[in-house]
């Protein structure tokens, strides 16, 4: 991708996203996109191969696609439903976009194709510290995988903006970590210990 000043590419961004949310990816154009920014044409398609290209490039730098933040509560739990909460909320934020986008990477594979060849790694580092740290203060028998943690609570939070509406109360919050998130958190350590038991 050709450089371009950080201003404009941030107003063409900024276009893009305000376009997806009030139209949609369907009905949106790069002629109402550059009109939008006060951009022309050919400057965006020298930045962006196209529509997909320029929304990909929306998705993976202006979603909150890492991990939240999560805070060292001193406990297995306390740490989860720092973490989920963070998910929660960022999730909130962006529902209407989230929602619009969700549907189209269903239906334009040409767009979930550019999106599947352009995210990034996500950083999963908080994720990671507070599972070694259950570990360490003996929370927590054996080690566990941070990208399944997350992704289970991904579906969770998915599933209740897509299917019963983003109420992201502390019920929920609760009920997430405490019914789904520890429990399984605790049977895939014991699990890594047991294999490790039968290998030796």
């Amino acid at each position: 991708m050709a450089p371009l000043d950080p201003a404009r590419d941030r107003a063409i961004l900024d276009a893009t996203m305000e376009l997806l949310s009030e139209v949609g990816y369907d009905r949106m154009s790069v002629d109402q996109i550059a009109k939008r920014a006060r951009a022309s044409k050919a400057t965006i398609y020298r930045r962006w191969a196209g529509k997909p290209e320029l929304v990909v490039d929306v998705i993976c730098r202006r979603f909150d696609m890492d991990a939240p933040p999560g805070e060292d509560t001193g406990t297995l739990r306390g740490d989860l439903a720092s973490i989920f909460r963070g998910l929660c909320e960022a999730v909130e934020r962006k529902h209407t976009l989230i929602i619009g986008l969700s549907s189209t990477l269903v239906s334009n594979q040409e767009l979930a194709r550019t999106l599947r060849a352009h995210m990034p790694t996500r950083n999963l580092g908080d994720v990671r510290a507070l599972l070694d740290r259950a570990v360490a203060r003996g929370e927590l028998p054996g080690p566990v995988d941070a990208g399944r943690v997350f992704a289970v609570a991904e579906a969770l939070v998915w599933h209740r903006m897509i299917f019963t509406g983003p109420a992201f109360d502390e019920p929920f919050a609760a009920e997430s970590v405490d019914g789904v998130l520890m429990p399984l958190v605790s049977a895939w350590a014991a699990s890594t210990v047991g294999q490790a038991t039968d290998v030796g």
